[in-house]
C-alpha cells in the first residue's frame, strides 16, 4: 500500500462507519424535541504529520525516508506557521515530529536501524542557526504548539534496505523490542540536544503502521512500551491498524491504559503544497501533512494558514462539532461524546455519566462541552454541575449555545435547566 492510500483510506471503516454517513452519525448522538436539540459534540483535533525535516526531498526511491516531498528546504517560518494556525483558532495543534535532522552530534550512527547512512551517519549539513530559531519558536509557543512523537528517521533500515516503518512493519507487528527502546532513547536524546522539552505525551505512528494490543511474539504492546515514556494518547487510522477490532469503543480503544483514537481522512494528499484546502472534515481528526500548511515561498505561508483558519473556524459554530483546544480536552470530550448520554424533559435536560464513569481513569479533568441548538434565546443553570463558560452563536434561524460544564465529585447523573428569555 503506498503513502497516498495510507492517508486517504477511510479510518472509519474499521469502526463500521462510512464517511458519507459520519455527519449523520454525529448528529444522531444529539437528542431533540420541538425547537431544541442537545448534543455532546464530537471534538476535532488538528494533527500535522512529518514536522521536523529540514530537507523536503522525498528519498524513498533511494532507500532514504519518505520526507515531506516538497521542492524546497524547510525553514523556521514553517514552524511559525503551525503556531500561527494555533493562535488564530485558539487551539494547540499537534506537530508529529521527526528528529533525525536535528542531530547536532551525529549520535544516530550508534543505531544503524535508524537512518539510511547507518554507521556512517553524518548530519552536519543540517546543523546551523535555523535549529535554534525553530527551537525558540517551539519553546516560546507551548500554548499553540504540541510536539508529538512521530519518529527519529521515519523508516527502518536492515542491511541498508529501507522498510516501512520505524515502529512496526507492514503488517502492524512491532519492531524488535530492543530496537524500539533504542529509537525512543535516541528520540529523547535529540529532544535534550535541542532543548525541546520533556518527552511528548502523544504519539502518531509513522506511516500509520501500528498494532492494537499484542503483535507477533512480543509480550507487551507498543502502547505499553510508549506508556512507560509518558505517552497517554495514540492517533492512527484504524483502517491500517492490526487488530482494529479490539478497540472497544468504535472511535477509540484503550490499549494498556493508553487511549488510541481512530483518525479520519485527510483533506489533502500528503505532499499537496501551496494548495488552499477544500472539503469537509469528517471524523475526530483534522489530519494534515506539513506541506499542506505551507507555501512554496515561506514568506507567503500565512496565505495557506489563513485558508485553513477559514475552513476550520466554522466547526466551532456547528451543533455537532467543536475544535479541541488541546489534546487533553480532545480526549476528554471524545470519551464523553461516545459514552455520556443526554435526554430532554420539558425545560431541562439530563446528563447520564454512568458509562463514562467506567473510563474515569482516561479523563484528564472534569470538564466537557455540551451544545444546545434552539430557535429561542435561552438561559441555563444547574444545581448538579458548574457551568464554567457559555458561548452563543446566532445563526440565520437558530442559536447554538456551547456550555462548558464541570462534573463535580464524579457525579453519575446531572440535570441542567433552561428557560427562554
Amino acid at each position: 500500500m503506498d503513502r497516498r492510500e495510507f492517508t486517504t483510506k477511510s479510518a472509519f471503516m474499521g469502526a463500521g462507519l462510512a464517511f458519507s454517513n459520519f455527519v449523520d452519525f454525529a448528529r444522531k448522538k444529539s437528542v431533540r424535541n420541538a425547537g431544541l436539540s442537545v448534543s455532546i459534540p464530537i471534538p476535532i483535533q488538528i494533527v500535522i504529520d512529518d514536522v521536523g525535516w529540514w530537507s523536503g526531498k522525498d528519498g524513498h526511491d533511494r532507500q532514504e525516508p519518505y520526507r515531506t516531498g516538497i521542492n524546497r528546504n524547510h525553514v523556521p517560518a514553517d514552524y511559525q506557521a503551525i503556531v500561527d494556525l494555533g493562535k488564530k483558532l485558539g487551539v494547540r495543534p499537534q506537530a508529529a515530529t521527526i528528529l533525525c535532522e536535528w542531530d547536532r552530534e551525529n549520535i544516530l550512527r550508534n543505531v544503524p536501524t535508524i537512518t539510511w547512512m547507518r554507521e556512517k551517519w553524518e548530519n552536519s549539513k543540517w546543523v546551523g542557526p535555523w535549529l535554534d530559531e525553530a527551537a525558540d519558536i517551539i519553546r516560546n509557543n507551548q500554548n499553540h504548539y504540541e510536539l508529538t512523537l512521530h519518529g527519529v528517521g521515519h523508516e527502518y533500515w536492515e542491511d541498508e534496505n529501507m522498510t516501512r516503518a520505524e515502529w512496526a512493519d507492514s503488517s502492524g507487528t512491532m519492531r524488535p523490542l530492543d530496537q524500539v527502546e533504542l529509537h525512543l532513547d535516541y528520540y529523547e536524546e535529540l529532544l535534550n540536544q535541542n532543548q525541546l522539552g520533556s518527552f511528548p505525551s502523544s504519539f502518531v505512528p509513522t506511516a500509520f503502521l501500528h498494532g492494537f494490543g499484542l503483535t507477533g511474539d512480543h509480550p507487551i504492546s507498543m502502547a505499553e512500551v510508549v506508556k512507560k515514556r509518558g505517552i497517554e494518547y495514540i492517533s492512527t487510522p484504524f483502517e491500517n491498524m492490526f487488530n482494529a477490532e479490539g478497540a472497544q469503543f468504535g472511535l477509540f480503544g484503550v490499549d494498556s491504559g493508553v487511549i488510541t483514537v481512530d483518525r479520519g481522512e485527510d483533506l489533502l494528499n500528503w505532499d499537496a503544497f501551496s494548495a488552499k484546502p477544500e472539503g469537509v472534515v469528517i471524523g475526530t481528526t483534522c489530519g494534515l501533512h506539513w506541506p499542506n500548511l505551507l507555501h512554496a515561498d515561506p514568506n507567503r505561508n500565512s496565505e495557506i494558514v489563513d485558508a485553513w483558519v477559514e475552513l476550520l473556524k466554522p466547526y466551532n459554530d456547528k451543533p455537532e462539532t467543536l475544535l479541541a483546544k488541546n489534546s487533553s480536552s480532545f480526549r476528554d470530550q471524545l470519551v464523553h461524546h461516545v459514552c455520556t448520554k443526554v435526554q430532554i424533559h420539558d425545560n431541562k435536560f439530563d446528563i447520564d455519566f454512568l458509562e463514562t464513569a467506567k473510563l474515569n481513569g482516561q479523563l484528564c479533568n472534569t470538564q466537557l462541552s455540551v451544545k444546545i441548538e434552539s430557535e429561542r434565546m435561552l438561559t441555563f443553570n444547574s444545581d448538579d454541575l458548574k457551568i464554567s463558560n457559555s458561548e452563543t452563536f446566532h445563526g440565520k434561524d437558530t442559536y447554538v449555545y456551547t456550555l462548558v460544564v464541570d462534573r463535580i465529585n464524579d457525579i453519575e447523573k446531572a440535570v441542567v435547566k433552561f428557560e427562554a428569555l
